[in-house]
């Protein structure tokens, strides 16, 4: 089965968003790069979604005040739709009853920066490992002069963890989830090109879960790109660059397309 195109709707400030994703900070709200402002609902584009049966699109508040639009997101789409952004083991819970198919977690699972298998541990017999999705979202971290890794950033990207990207984690992790998303956040909302030796990696790794991937893409060539690179391995998430969120890269349609191409090939 080749890459899947997977969509989703970032909620700012109760809005849907598309944001510039390493610019996202608690504390100075003017460094915030937005791309685009949609002025639809959450719902809207739940709709839309459910229309062409594009099961799996995540829901993800970036921050305080997107209870509401989320809420009304998930119950436009029961059961259809992920959610993420301020997952606990004590709300989990309530995002699946209010209409998640699964809920995403990061921030929770590092206490003070550091990974907690115990609390991962806890969310997935809270929920179950099948109502569970790990988000990865990592930035490129140097190493010395010429080496360099991906490491796990929590706090809306700011705050860098204990935690690579690699295949050990990966296989660690995978016992208590369902499935990983992966936000590369030094090219979120750029759309100037996927992180391939990210996207490689993530592919070969090829954990024995699903894995979405998310950042850069800037064309209906990226969802090739990625199916090449990862073996059809990683499905994609594209943003910014979509004509439904203001971009002018790739058509929703034609994304809707593909996925339908995909599906017709495997059969």
């Amino acid at each position: 089965m080749p890459t899947k195109f997977r969509p989703c709707i970032d909620l700012h400030n109760g809005q849907v968003k598309q944001i510039v994703g390493g610019t996202l900070h608690d504390s100075d709200g003017l460094k915030l790069q937005t791309n685009y402002v949609s002025p639809h609902s959450s719902a809207y584009f739940a709709e839309l979604y459910r229309r062409h049966s594009l099961e799996g699109a995540h829901v993800i508040m970036l921050g305080p005040g997107n209870e509401a639009a989320a809420t009304e997101a998930l119950r436009a789409w029961p059961s259809g739709m992920q959610i993420g952004g301020g997952i606990t083991a004590d709300n989990a819970q309530l995002w699946l009853d209010r209409g998640a198919s699964k809920v995403i977690v990061t921030s929770w699972l590092f206490p003070d920066a550091r990974f907690s298998e115990d609390r991962l541990a806890l969310l997935a017999s809270t929920v179950g490992r099948d109502r569970l999705v790990v988000d990865l979202s990592c930035r490129r971290h140097t190493i010395g002069e010429s080496e360099s890794c991906w490491v796990v950033a929590m706090n809306r990207w700011q705050t860098l963890t204990d935690m690579k990207v690699e295949y050990e984690s990966l296989k660690r992790l995978s016992k208590y989830c369902s499935e990983f998303l992966v936000h590369a956040a030094d090219v979120e909302g750029l759309c100037n090109g996927i992180d391939r030796d990210l996207v490689a990696a993530l592919g070969k790794w090829s954990p024995p879960v699903p894995v979405t991937y998310a950042g850069g893409g800037a064309s209906l060539d990226d969802l090739d790109l990625v199916s090449r690179l990862s073996a059809g391995n990683v499905d994609l998430t594209i943003g910014s660059a979509l004509d439904i969120f203001g971009g002018s890269g790739v058509s929703f349609d034609d994304c809707v397309a593909w996925n339908k191409a995909g599906v017709a090939a495997s059969k």
